[in-house]
């Protein structure tokens, strides 16, 4: 029976319509929420999860379909239900302030409560458990104590929240800062603060759980680009790079049939995974696979890059272009079920020639590696294997490329786990920009007509009456655009148009950038809050400064804004990136391997971006595009635009076309003179440290 007090059925969140059935009385966030706990003098117990989540999951069948925590949740709290991905700023307040009461870092399923008045928050958690276990206390008597300490103790609630609002405070602050300090040193200590943390039996960063960390390892790379050219490159940072991709590839964490990678690895070999597929994690990742293809020439870096796009291709792009979030961990109930395998199911499935290769490539040979079933990991590499078996190299990858595609059809034709179709403007960006970078160093155009239907989309559905949406579903543009929607659908858009001019892009990107001045900046300290200036008031307002799952809002903001800028020649968004690493000085001396989207910008500060821009016939300038834009370059803009294109900005249109091909190849504010020749535009950028 669907209980009449919970408002949560008219949602468009896959992630609160789960809840919508609950008997706890569910609120989305809002007024009416909000003025309920305020009238009653209730405190607020605020649950913030997202759909993928498996533990969110957990706490839902134990907890929340309980009738009986059910009524202790309605008898004493107002209860108020927040996806993570449609409201991040708030999971941006409530995470800082759960670690700030807690001491350590928070997760999801959260679970805060806070003041009815000032919404402030004074006892918090993550995973509760229903009955008491594992040195956790049972969901119902944590219940029963916050509503008798917030009842009895109304003047420590009153002091704690004090004490919350201070630290707000403090990470608020902001040294004034010149450019001093702003130099390559801070580039060099980042170095061996990654490689401090750099596992080097298994790659990544960190022991179990071991997260990918995209943004670290693009760092690296450009670090190793930085000197590839000097007496003395830096091999070992391209070793990490290199090592660490190949080991994630390999492993569980990857897909092994159906191609993207899971969210996390429980264990430090990337074997097991935490099951979710997330799209930020993806787009990114598929950058950097296809970067280390053009570096390496490594044919595993080049098919995990192609198999990652055509997995979102298949199973995460609606019809009308836009990215979808992200697949659930689970699948009838149980984590990984979708994924794992019985050894004679295979068996079965595969002739003799084929499973005995591909049992001892991917463990089948071996002890079950997850709950009684496999989960596939490469154990072994085909060429030892096939040598064991005395297949030639290329017999050998025919017969595991042939089981793979017999077990995808087979695992296809099973109860999938739960797909959220949110669009996020966000993470579209990042897979965006990821399918752009794709296109260009696989050379499959079909990647950048996928990232050009995003990009349609996003024009279509989430800018509404001149401002971004952050979300879409059900037909509904909802929730104004944070700092991340605007910076990384950016960043996004400059990496597509050096696949394809499009003035309708450029004039939206110069749109993103207007709002990001406008809404965001910082006019006194510099840099970029994650909120609007119009947003919700709220009892923080976030600036975020250290990468986390996905790079830092500032730091993408300050390196794309800079990138436009010497694009466009508009010195508004070059002063508005410098005046965003002045106010980070000081978190970037302090922990500069924290931060190392700032450091890309840092980087470009320092030494400014070469743009190319190639005019003449459409056909014969995208043979120049090409030839300029294969290696890995990561400092180098590569723009062809055909002669008859109109409405150029002024700095663009003086690159005047001419009756043959003409490249001008800029760096900051200064261009050469026209190059004819494509043989001598290809032999200066070889000479080039872009």
């Amino acid at each position: 029976m669907s209980n009449p007090e919970n408002r949560l059925d008219g949602e468009t969140s896959p992630y609160l319509l789960q809840h919508a059935d609950n008997p706890v009385n569910w609120h989305p966030w809002g007024n009416e929420a909000l003025e309920l706990a305020r009238r009653e003098d209730k405190p607020i117990l605020l649950s913030i999860g997202y759909s993928a989540c498996h533990w969110c999951h957990v706490m839902a069948h134990e907890s929340f379909e309980n009738a009986d925590t059910a009524a202790v949740m309605n008898k004493w709290f107002v209860n108020i239900k927040v996806d993570r991905e449609e409201r991040p700023d708030l999971d941006k307040i409530y995470q800082l302030a759960h670690q700030m009461l807690v001491q350590r870092p928070g997760g999801w399923p959260l679970t805060m409560f806070l003041t009815p008045d000032e919404l402030m928050p004074f006892f918090g958690g993550t995973y509760f458990p229903r009955e008491a276990r594992h040195g956790m206390p049972a969901f119902t008597d944590i219940l029963g104590r916050v509503a008798e300490y917030f009842r009895d103790n109304r003047d420590e609630v009153r002091r704690q929240g004090d004490a919350v609002r201070e630290v707000f405070e403090q990470v608020s602050r902001i040294e004034p800062a010149g450019t001093e300090g702003l130099d390559a040193q801070l580039l060099q200590r980042a170095r061996p603060g990654l490689e401090d943390s750099f596992e080097p039996r298994f790659g990544g960063f960190g022991r179990a759980p071991k997260f990918p960390h995209p943004t670290s390892i693009e760092r690296l790379l450009r670090h190793w680009r930085s000197t590839s050219s000097s007496d003395d490159p830096d091999l070992q940072a391209l070793y990490m790079v290199t090592f660490t991709l190949q080991r994630m590839a390999l492993g569980g964490l990857y897909d092994q049939l159906g191609g993207g990678f899971c969210r996390y690895s429980v264990d430090d070999f990337w074997m097991i995974p935490h099951f979710e597929k997330m799209l930020y994690d993806n787009g990114p990742l598929l950058a950097l696979y296809g970067q280390c293809w053009a570096v390496t020439n490594e044919p595993l870096f080049g098919r995990t890059a192609s198999e990652t796009a055509d997995w979102v291709m298949r199973e995460m792009q609606s019809p009308d272009g836009g990215y979808y979030s992200t697949l659930d961990a689970d699948s009838e109930g149980e984590e990984g079920r979708f994924y794992a395998w019985d050894r004679n199911e295979v068996r079965r499935a595969l002739p003799d020639e084929q499973y005995e290769p591909f049992a001892r490539v991917f463990g089948l040979d071996r002890d079950p590696n997850f709950e009684g079933r496999w989960h596939l990991h490469t154990f072994r590499s085909s060429e030892e294997v096939g040598k064991e078996l005395g297949l030639e190299p290329d017999v050998m990858a025919r017969r595991i490329d042939a089981a793979r595609m017999e077990l995808l059809a087979i695992r296809e034709r099973r109860i999938r786990p739960g797909r959220d179709e949110k669009i996020l403007a966000a993470w579209n960006g990042l897979m965006v920009r990821g399918m752009a970078i794709a296109a260009r160093h696989l050379q499959r155009p079909e990647l950048a007509e996928s990232a050009a239907r995003a990009i349609e989309f996003t024009r279509k559905h989430l800018w509404v009456d001149g401002r971004l949406f952050a979300c879409w579903k059900d037909g509904r543009a909802r929730f104004p655009a944070y700092l991340d929607d605007h910076a990384f659908m950016l960043d996004g858009i400059l990496e597509l148009l050096q696949q394809r001019w499009d003035m309708d892009w450029l004039n939206f990107a110069r749109d993103l950038a207007e709002l990001l001045l406008d809404q965001f900046m910082d006019a006194d300290q510099g840099g970029f809050f994650f909120t609007a200036e119009d947003h919700e008031n709220l009892i923080h307002r976030p600036r975020p400064l250290a990468d986390e799952a996905t790079p830092a809002g500032n730091g993408i903001a300050a390196f794309a804004l800079a990138r436009l800028g010497y694009l466009l020649g508009e010195n508004r968004y070059l002063a508005a990136a410098e005046r965003t690493l002045k106010m980070a000085t000081g978190a970037l001396q302090q922990m500069p391997h924290a931060h190392c989207a700032l450091l890309n910008a840092l980087e470009e500060y320092i030494d400014p971006p070469e743009i190319v821009i190639i005019r003449g016939d459409r056909q014969v300038i995208r043979e120049w595009q090409v030839a300029a834009s294969l290696v890995y370059a990561p400092k180098r803009l590569v723009f062809a635009i055909a002669s008859d294109e109109q409405d150029l900005p002024a700095f663009m249109a003086a690159k005047t076309a001419g009756e043959k091909p003409l490249a001008y190849v800029c760096r900051g504010s200064t261009c050469s003179p026209p190059i004819t020749s494509l043989s001598v535009l290809t032999a200066e950028l070889r000479e080039s440290s872009a």
